[in-house]
């Protein structure tokens, strides 16, 4: 979650998602937020969103409706964003995708591949015409990391760490080998198969609360934007509504 002030990102927050929290709930830890940095919910002018959990997207609607005097656009089908989708079903694309989509092009031009360090390590390619032409989910490090333990007897959760060895010497650094070198080697890899695809010449994008941990040990990295969903979120409201309200937009 962030606030802009004008063109610029001013704040931002990270918050977890529970499917079953209420809108009257959601609403006390933002107002909260909110508040710590000296914004009331009379400032914000409008409000940009894009979910790829409907339940949690109606969630939002009736907070939005009920805390905020604000215009509001939920980021789905038949919004503008700048980017012409050409997966096979573009339905089946999420939005959060094509909203980081439409800000790295925006922001570096094409063609690109992004990659987004989150619960599933998903890659995106962007051609050089700001096209959508797909990508690749896979686990992620915490999923993977969760994987090993609960389906183990004998393994406990290790802190996600880069070891000072690949070869580890006890389990948990055994197994920080294998969660966080081991992703590594699969992310270099599958950004290898893709610019065969892209060319080479394709910029390299990482985004998501795990970025870093992966972007210091690599070289494949253009760019590590942390900001990129909102970043597009805003371009994306700027596109569609900004001229039916003011320019402001969390």
């Amino acid at each position: 979650m962030g606030t802009f002030q004008g063109e610029f990102l001013s704040s931002t927050w990270r918050l977890a998602t529970n499917a079953r929290q209420m809108p009257d709930e959601y609403a006390l830890s933002i107002l909260n937020l909110l508040s710590m940095k000296g914004i009331s919910s009379d400032n914000i002018d409008s409000i940009s969103i894009c979910s790829v959990v409907p339940p949690v997207t109606q969630v939002f609607e009736h907070l939005c409706k009920n805390y905020f005097s604000a215009q509001t656009l939920i980021v789905g089908a038949g919004t503008k964003t700048g980017i012409k989708i050409l997966y096979d079903n573009p339905r089946d694309v999420g939005t959060d995708r094509i909203v980081d989509a439409a800000a790295a092009y925006n922001l570096y031009s094409g063609p690109l591949i992004i990659v987004d360090f989150g619960t599933v390590t998903v890659f995106d390619a962007i051609t050089s015409k700001g096209e959508y032409l797909g990508g690749a989910l896979a686990p992620g490090l915490t999923m993977g990391a969760t994987a090993m333990v609960e389906n183990t007897s004998i393994l406990r959760r290790v802190e996600l760490i880069t070891p000072i060895d690949p070869i580890g010497k006890n389990t948990p650094h055994a197994m920080q080998s294998g969660l966080v070198l081991g992703h590594i080697d699969m992310v270099e890899g599958m950004i290898k198969r893709f610019k065969q695809e892209l060319g080479q010449n394709a910029k390299v994008i990482a985004t998501g609360g795990l970025s870093d941990l992966i972007t210091e040990n690599s070289s494949m990295f253009d760019n590590v934007n942390q900001d990129l969903t909102l970043i597009g979120l805003k371009l994306i409201y700027n596109m569609n509504l900004a001229n039916q309200g003011r320019k402001e937009a969390p």
